[in-house]
């Protein structure tokens, strides 16, 4: 069975290289997707496989029912573009202004899109239902996966299996973790509210530039003073405005940053003291302020047992070379909320382009992976699915009783 799906993915592999160039060149935003999401479901139709559309949005679920009884497995992949301008010198560059695949969403549905054809070669030999779900709006919170999940997107399905492509990591290498994976990923706004007036005269003002800047130094120390040092945390601060003429000391100033952890009781924490600080920065400056918190998505946490078997099925890949436990990363992932609600598990698969040392990292204008690593993630997600189906498929061996 595993023979036959990778003889047929690599027969098609120039497909999927073909599909993921002309998802590159035709980006589309988080919630924006719409001629995507109408690429997808084109696909579909031509080969016969039944979906769903508009799930939870912009979402499309497909599934095949495989000729023997068993259980029910998804496969996830994402489909949305970033805000940024891509700066790549090939000849699948973004053809929107603005807009690219900077992350590998367009692999990811490239992959998932090849796999479920092959796979529906093959249908009559699988055990239960294999479900694939193209999930919109990973990169904004609040995300696809949670809507596509109130809209049904899970229903029925047993256990969950996603990749993520990864730039940084070398082809050939898959990564793995039991529990926490990823991190949870909120995001915050400060403004504060000073008194401008003339540079010359900082005695008549209440200087929001200052103070802010007071704000960031003191913002660090909820990591390094407040948070265990057994657990993980990062509080960083990715804007900071306060626009003005060069002699003017500005009314307000505007930081806008992100908290990332993995344990929910740290988060809670971390929370309380970006508004204890904030209030006492101010109040020791005399000025006022706004506060925001947004919670983005949890933290990725996998499932022992489903992880262990993702492990053993990449190590039966021939073109993985290391299947390896990766370190947390502190990037964030609503692949969360699917674990949340069944058994599941989130992996890395090394897609560092070939003859590069230092690659451009993930939301970089430059960023591109090795198209090869997504022929590795079919296989891995599909031999994930189909050992997973054929294990958990009820035993055709019934003893009847005297």
């Amino acid at each position: 069975m595993n023979s036959k799906l990778h003889t047929l993915l690599e027969e098609k592999f120039d497909e999927m290289v073909q599909i993921r160039r002309y998802l590159h060149q035709y980006p589309e935003p988080s919630f924006k997707e719409f001629q995507t999401a109408a690429y997808i479901r084109s696909f579909y139709d031509k080969i016969g496989i039944s979906y769903r559309a508009n799930v939870g949005g912009n979402g499309i679920v497909a599934s095949i029912q495989g000729g023997n009884p068993g259980p029910t497995v998804a496969l996830r992949a994402d489909f949305d573009a970033l805000p940024i301008q891509d700066e790549k010198d090939v000849p699948y560059q973004s053809t929107v202004p603005g807009v690219m695949h900077a992350c590998g969403h367009d692999g990811h549905t490239a992959t998932l899109l090849v796999l479920a054809k092959a796979l529906f070669e093959i249908r009559d030999s699988l055990h239960g239902k294999i479900v694939f779900i193209h999930q919109h709006a990973e990169e904004y919170a609040p995300g696809g996966a949670k809507s596509m999940i109130e809209d049904g997107c899970l229903d029925g399905v047993d256990a969950i299996f996603g990749t993520h492509l990864w730039s940084l990591t070398p082809t050939g290498v898959v990564q793995y973790r039991t529990g926490p994976i990823m991190a949870a990923a909120d995001r915050f706004e400060i403004t504060i509210k000073g008194a401008g007036g003339h540079g010359a005269q900082p005695h008549k003002t209440k200087d929001s530039i200052v103070i802010a800047s007071q704000l960031v130094v003191n913002l660090q120390q909820i990591v390094s003073r407040r948070v265990n040092p057994i657990d993980s945390a990062v509080v960083s601060i990715g804007s900071f405005v306060a626009e003005n003429a060069f002699n003017i000391i500005a009314d307000s100033a505007r930081l806008i940053g992100t908290v990332r952890t993995f344990n929910e009781d740290v988060r809670n924490d971390v929370e309380k003291e970006i508004e204890r600080i904030v209030q006492g920065t101010c109040l020791t400056a005399d000025a006022s302020y706004e506060l925001s918190y947004t919670r983005g998505y949890p933290s990725v946490v996998n499932h022992p047992e489903e992880t262990a078997f993702l492990a053993s099925a990449a190590s039966q890949i021939d073109e993985v070379h290391t299947v390896e436990e990766t370190e947390p990363h502190m990037t964030g992932e609503d692949f969360s909320y699917y674990l949340q609600h069944i058994k599941g598990t989130f992996f890395f698969t090394g897609a560092q382009p070939e003859g590069v040392d230092a690659p451009y990292p993930h939301h970089h204008p430059k960023f591109d992976f090795n198209e090869k690593a997504m022929l590795i993630a079919a296989k891995t997600l599909g031999t994930a699915a189909v050992e997973y189906l054929r294990e958990q498929a009820p035993s055709k061996n019934v003893i009847k009783a005297n």
